[in-house]
């Protein structure tokens, strides 16, 4: 869907005034704009004005781009507070097809559990219902050696998540909860994840230096084992919900999943190896072997190399640079008269002998055997990445794909400015008691004008208001009409502040009522799991 076409799209950041008496200029897209800081810090105060340098800089995709192929899409990713991707869609073929997937996110238990976090729950829980394995967990080793949380604390903290957590509808016996300093097998996992990643890589990634404690290492080696823990019994496609903020976890993650594997597949089409950038250059001369190729069934590397140094390759749709077309041209010409002929080649990276000897064995077709790849003929990509992960899983090795993350908003604080657990009055807690959450919506800052006469006038600022984002991320829940009936009459003029607050105060109030009576009923099913919420953990908080 177009911006020319907003009455069906309620965007957090906005929607349109349809029917109101003035033109009213169309709201900015949450997903447009520059980041304040440029390096996202997992434990710093990152905050983002506006995502469109998240795109740009580090290679998040914008959900819109995705969110006709959701099944039954979350009002979240309705209206734009899920903003981004990172290759989600293994996971939306999943989803589709009644195959394995999983969702993982964790809390790092530092203080209440906030509306904030709620935005997190739900994703989760979503993805819990829409038949994925669902996994929630506390950071309590990162609240510890990150923040230098007491155990005592991290303990009375880590119960109020869960509790949380099922009561807005998580299912503990589909799923899992767990601890991190508890979990033997994550801990485990992140012993092995370790012997992949090296100090460098701590220092350009999060900045650490010779004053940060060993204990934060570990515990974002141990974060790494949380974003892959799914996949420990059974290689699936896995989505971690997360604030951009965390963006350096997943990509770290990423990262190692690769480094852990035991095969790696590519596409080649001689001896030589291909850089990424070179490969589709090479992919095009073959497509066009019929132009230049003495017997086209048999096109020589020399020949494609004549007609890449020549082709206009922006009418085959391949953009590089000059430099990557000299590089795949030398190697053409280099390769002479070897034929240039497509084939999967497999890598043995890390491969047991017997791991890549049956590898050998199960590719059907034509193959031939170097000493470290394997170079097929007869099989495509995808059959090659899920026979190579199915070897290797049976053989010692974990095949992990690539974990997947979603990207949300950050809310807004009550006061303006961004939602801080460590300024009450900025958020409302799921643990304030429902009076208290009504007065707390009722002292919030607005988008309103100063004026009742000049908000009839001009209209509010529905964009820049902390009321309007509690409506779109929460109260008005799955109901869209009244999430965009809110923002036009807002921007409209038709609604002036005074009663918007009392309106949206007293759902806050409903809200906070129920959702206490659901923690009451989530005692008991939080009793009855194999967590311990009482740890006797003994340490003073790490060294900064």
């Amino acid at each position: 869907m177009t911006d020319d076409e907003p009455a069906e799209r309620i965007r957090t950041d906005g929607g349109t005034a349809e029917g109101a008496d003035r033109e009213v200029s169309k709201p900015p897209r949450a997903d447009g704009g520059a980041v304040d800081d440029v390096a996202l810090d997992p434990w710093g105060s990152s905050t983002v004005s506006d995502y469109r340098k998240l795109f740009e800089e580090f290679g998040i995709e914008e959900f819109d781009e995705v969110l006709d192929e959701v099944p039954n899409p979350h009002y979240l990713m309705r209206r734009g507070v899920i903003f981004g991707h990172r290759d989600y869609r293994p996971v939306l073929d999943a989803m589709r097809n009644g195959d394995d997937f999983a969702v993982l996110s964790g809390f790092m238990p530092t203080g209440e559990p906030h509306i904030g976090h709620k935005l997190v729950f739900d994703e989760i829980i979503w993805h819990q219902q829409q038949g994925g394995d669902a996994y929630g967990l506390i950071a309590d080793m990162e609240a510890h050696s990150a923040r230098g949380i007491p155990w005592d604390e991290i303990n009375e903290h880590s119960r109020d998540y869960l509790l949380s957590l099922i009561a807005l509808g998580f299912d503990p016996e589909e799923g899992e909860l767990y601890r991190q300093s508890d979990n033997d097998r994550l801990q485990r996992l992140a012993f092995e994840l370790g012997g992949k990643a090296n100090f460098s890589e701590f220092q350009s990634i999060y900045g650490f230096d010779g004053e940060t404690n060993v204990s934060h290492m570990q515990s974002v080696v141990t974060q790494m084992a949380d974003i892959l823990y799914p996949q420990l019994d059974d290689p699936k496609p896995t989505v971690i919900p997360v604030g951009p903020d965390q963006d350096p976890h997943v990509r770290f993650a990423r990262d190692l999943a690769t480094r852990m594997r035991f095969f790696k597949v590519t596409e080649a089409f001689a001896s030589f190896e291909l850089a990424d950038a070179e490969r589709p250059l090479v992919a095009a001369a073959h497509d066009a072997r019929e132009e230049y190729a003495e017997d086209a069934d048999v096109p020589r590397c020399g020949e494609a190399a004549d007609w890449l140094a020549d082709a206009d390759l922006d009418a085959a749709g391949v953009l590089v640079s000059e430099s990557v077309r000299e590089s795949a041209v030398e190697k053409l010409e280099n390769a002479g008269m070897e034929p240039l002929r497509p084939r999967i080649r497999f890598f043995a990276r890390q491969a047991t002998d017997e791991a890549f000897e049956a590898l050998i064995e199960d590719i059907e077709g034509e193959k031939r055997r170097y000493d470290q790849h394997i170079d097929a003929f007869d099989v495509g990509v995808d059959e090659a990445e899920d026979l190579a992960r199915e070897v290797e899983a049976h053989h010692g090795g974990y095949g992990f794909i690539p974990p997947s993350s979603i990207y949300h908003r950050f809310m807004t604080g009550l006061t303006g400015g961004k939602m801080s657990s460590s300024i009450p009055a900025s958020h409302i807690s799921l643990l304030d008691a429902p009076e208290e959450g009504y007065d707390k919506v009722k002292s919030a800052t607005t988008g309103g004008r100063d004026t009742a006469e000049e908000q009839r006038e001009l209209g509010g600022e529905a964009d820049k208001c902390p009321v309007y984002e509690l409506y779109a991320y929460l109260l008005t829940g799955d109901d869209d009409e009244l999430a965009k009936e809110v923002y036009d009459e807002c921007v409209g003029g038709e609604r002036l502040c005074g009663g918007c607050k009392e309106q949206a105060a007293t759902m806050m109030r409903e809200f906070l009522e129920d959702h206490h009576e659901k923690r009451e009923e989530a005692e008991e099913v939080l009793d009855s799991l194999d967590i311990d919420l009482e740890t006797e953990r003994r340490g003073v908080a790490a060294e900064h």
